[in-house]
């Protein structure tokens, strides 16, 4: 059986986003938030919500339980000076609670992820066949582009 450790990161995002698509909904206050203290701009992608979704759901099954803070770190960013000719080194920002915490939350809602008492969320039975099934079809789906990578499936 094919688990999401078989495929690369970024083919598995993919497809876990094209079936998160339909199922996670994007609150109306989102397409004003920033995604961390370091950025000016709200995201500009259209699919942002399911891509940040599956990256979510992808992140939970690797490292949980984990919990919202350590998330937040993970998808934060360097933030410089407020002009270019600062001295100072750039410092570590985090990224948005809000938004990692409600697509927690749509994902938990959805039977995919569930809290472990105040150690984080982990990846339920449903969720873990989700990501796995999501790996098969990538996992298929590379193989047909390079007949190489048979012996894996």
């Amino acid at each position: 059986m094919t688990t999401l450790y078989d495929v690369p990161a970024e083919e598995i995002i993919e497809e876990l986003s094209d079936r998160l698509a339909d199922r996670l909904e994007q609150p109306d206050w989102a397409a004003y938030a920033k995604t961390g203290a370091s950025r000016e701009l709200p995201p500009e992608q259209e699919d942002f919500w399911a891509v940040r979704g599956a990256s979510l759901l992808r992140k939970v099954a690797v490292d949980g339980p984990v919990g919202v803070e350590r998330l937040a770190t993970h998808y934060g960013d360097a933030k410089r000076g407020s002009n270019r000719y600062t001295v100072a080194p750039p410092k570590q920002t985090d990224g948005s609670d809000n938004i990692i915490r409600t697509i927690l939350q749509q994902l938990e809602d959805e039977g995919f992820v569930e809290q472990q008492g105040d150690a984080g969320r982990v990846l339920t039975a449903e969720g873990r066949s989700f990501v796995d099934e999501a790996a098969g079809d990538v996992l298929s789906s590379l193989t047909e582009e390079r007949p190489e990578l048979e012996r894996y499936a």
